[in-house]
């Protein structure tokens, strides 16, 4: 769940995603990602060439855990850069592995959108 300077390279999926299934032991029927990009126009449609963001540590460490304690939910995992990054770049992987597709997309979507209301602020540049 670490907070990543802007400079540090992110995890690599397939890593990720063999850990997860290696230590379930097979406990888990899905794994589900989200990898977060920057886009070149912000959702007004103006045009974006880079984003500042900031983290909420203590926040996000909270929302994981919890996400944790779901039913069917076997591990979350969000890594989040923080700092300037420019268009195009990984600003953040959230993964989430459990044991029916119901549990898991379900605390996917309600972690994700914890994460993006009470965890990031960005700044469009």
């Amino acid at each position: 769940m670490p907070v990543l300077k802007a400079s540090q390279k992110m995890p690599g999926l397939d890593r990720l995603v063999s850990e997860f299934i290696s230590r379930a032991q097979g406990r888990i029927g899905m794994i589900l990602t989200h990898v977060g990009v920057v886009r070149a126009s912000s959702r007004k449609g103006q045009a974006v060439q880079r984003v500042k963001v900031k983290v909420d540590e203590k926040r996000l460490s909270e929302i994981l855990s919890a996400a944790r304690l779901r039913p069917g939910i076997f591990e979350v995992q969000a890594y989040i850069r923080e700092g300037e990054l420019s268009v195009g770049e990984i600003l953040m992987i959230l993964i989430v592995a459990g044991d029916f597709r119901e549990n898991v997309l379900t605390a996917l979507k309600e972690t994700l959108d914890a994460i993006k209301a009470e965890v990031t602020s960005k700044e469009e540049l």
